[in-house]
């Protein structure tokens, strides 16, 4: 019994020597320490919430800039150019006149002026080669379709043509020592454009004598149209080639209104 009662006892010393000691005090959680996890982690959700907007944004704009935009515009320059034959509403494509050119340079140089445009904004030695390349693209699509816009405003030939030129280049000419700003600029060139639209195609065309195979059948039918046709040097186009320079002038104001000012981001 005694030996048993021993066993025993150095047992339990051979257990006590194996156990670890720890000293320390017991710490308590509180509420406020929870509140301050809990508020760092929707701090941080919210945070990568915010990036992933702002690159959804990014890659939203980019898509309007690069692809967007330039279809717009050479959307433009395309219609810019077609007219509709009146004998059998064939398309002709019209190049534009040298003076086109010159008016699509001078409102460039006026969107630049009057900010619509930035030059920095467009081009600058901290953007990558391949960014510039490609607002040097957007801008030049937005130069052809400025000069197909004046291509399809401007008459064809004759007294007009040079009516028309003289009136957009003093509109142009003055504009540029005027203080404007991109919202005035826009409205300016709306009102321009659709004064030149009715005047040429309800006004002019009003007084276009319809095609006919004989001269002299039509003078007898509408002289005074043909008197005007033929002082004025009018062409004959289909009525569909107003609807077509229509939509070719609000796709240019729509590209208009979402060119941004300035690509950085």
């Amino acid at each position: 019994m005694s030996q048993v009662t021993s066993s025993k006892s150095e047992d339990k010393e051979l257990s006590d020597e194996n156990l670890f000691v720890v000293d320390g005090e017991l710490l308590e959680t509180s509420e406020s320490a929870n509140r301050i996890l809990i508020q760092g982690e929707n701090l941080e959700l919210k945070t990568k919430d915010h990036k992933n907007e702002e690159q959804r944004t990014t890659a939203a704009g980019s898509q309007i800039q690069y692809i967007f935009l330039p279809f717009i515009f050479l959307t433009v320059a395309l219609l810019g150019g077609l007219r509709l034959s009146a004998e059998d509403n064939a398309f002709l494509f019209l190049k534009p006149a040298l003076v086109c050119l010159i008016y699509a340079t001078l409102l460039l140089i006026l969107f630049f002026r009057a900010g619509l445009l930035t030059l920095d904004g467009w081009f600058s030695e901290n953007f990558p080669t391949l960014k510039n390349v490609a607002n040097a693209v957007v801008l030049l699509a937005l130069f052809f379709a400025s000069t197909q816009i004046f291509n399809s405003l401007l008459p064809e030939r004759g007294l007009p043509f040079w009516v028309f030129a003289f009136c957009f280049f003093w509109t142009l000419w003055n504009n540029l020592f005027v203080e404007f700003h991109g919202k005035r600029l826009l409205q300016s060139l709306g009102s321009v454009f659709a004064l030149a639209f009715v005047a040429k195609y309800l006004l002019l065309s009003c007084l276009t004598a319809p095609a006919s195979a004989n001269w002299w059948s039509g003078l007898i039918e509408n002289p005074t149209q043909e008197a005007f046709t033929w002082l004025l040097d009018l062409p004959h186009f289909s009525a569909g080639t107003g609807y077509i320079q229509f939509f070719a002038i609000i796709f240019y104001l729509l590209g208009l209104f979402l060119l941004p000012a300035s690509t950085k981001k």
